[in-house]
């Protein structure tokens, strides 16, 4: 009787509740993102696809003038909006699942603090490099170059953008480990430096100077700001960890 009456006194005072463990499941912004991301990408897909297409046919073939279709009226900046503004919170939200799993994070309410730097960055970092490509051509290339330049990088950053919602969707809902979301970014990473690198040759590999310029730029624009990107990342995330 004293047994039964001490668990029933418990009962009756209350009992402290063990705290869910956060996942990345469980985050309504991780998943509000994820659920976002699909509508939008199938909604331009479907007012759109032809658009996308042909601009990918465009790249691969290097066309100097991309087809008529390809610039229709039906096919508006505010499309090409749409799926840069994707590109960039789905880059924030897997440097936020990265950095989640490389190591301890503050809890959960605070995740939309982490994951809105992040997106930040990801579109900082998107918008300097467009800047760079514009001032490197104004100073070193022609204006019909320069500009059929910054329009690969866009059709870059509009696949970039669906490939990254696989990532994000994987790593999220199928719990990949560590080293398989490692391998399937470093493989998108080099994939992505091959087809800007084939690109680059495409349009100034017309002489010795042309070569000389790819190698040299594509180091200077490619290759070191990664580099520096990667740092600044580890600085941002311990100012982040002591700040939230």
């Amino acid at each position: 009787m004293t047994i039964l009456s001490i668990h029933i006194g418990a009962w009756l005072s209350g009992v402290h509740a063990m705290p869910v463990p956060y996942t990345l499941q469980g985050d309504p912004w991780v998943a509000g993102i994820v659920l976002a991301c699909f509508f939008l990408s199938a909604w331009v897909l479907a007012c759109s696809r032809g658009f996308l297409w042909q601009r990918g046919k465009d790249f691969l073939l290097h066309r100097d003038r991309p087809d008529i279709f390809s610039t229709s009226a039906g096919n508006g900046l505010h499309y090409q909006l749409l799926l840069l503004g994707q590109t960039c919170i789905l880059a924030g939200a897997c440097l936020f699942v990265c950095c989640r799993t490389l190591q301890p994070l503050p809890p959960v309410s605070s995740s939309w603090k982490w994951i809105g730097t992040y997106v930040a960055v990801a579109a900082a970092a998107f918008f300097a490099k467009w800047l760079a490509y514009l001032f490197f051509g104004w100073i070193f290339l022609d204006k019909d170059k320069t500009s059929a330049w910054t329009g690969s990088y866009a059709t870059l950053l509009f696949y970039l953008g669906f490939a990254l919602f696989f990532v994000l969707l994987a790593a999220v809902y199928f719990a990949l480990p560590l080293k398989i979301i490692l391998i399937v970014g470093v493989v998108l990473f080099f994939f992505l430096k091959i087809l800007t690198l084939y690109k680059w040759i495409k349009f100034f590999c017309d002489n010795l100077y042309g070569c000389f310029f790819v190698i040299l730029y594509f180091c200077a624009l490619e290759i070191i700001p990664c580099l520096l990107l990667y740092r600044g990342l580890e600085q941002l995330n311990n100012h982040l960890i002591v700040k939230y």
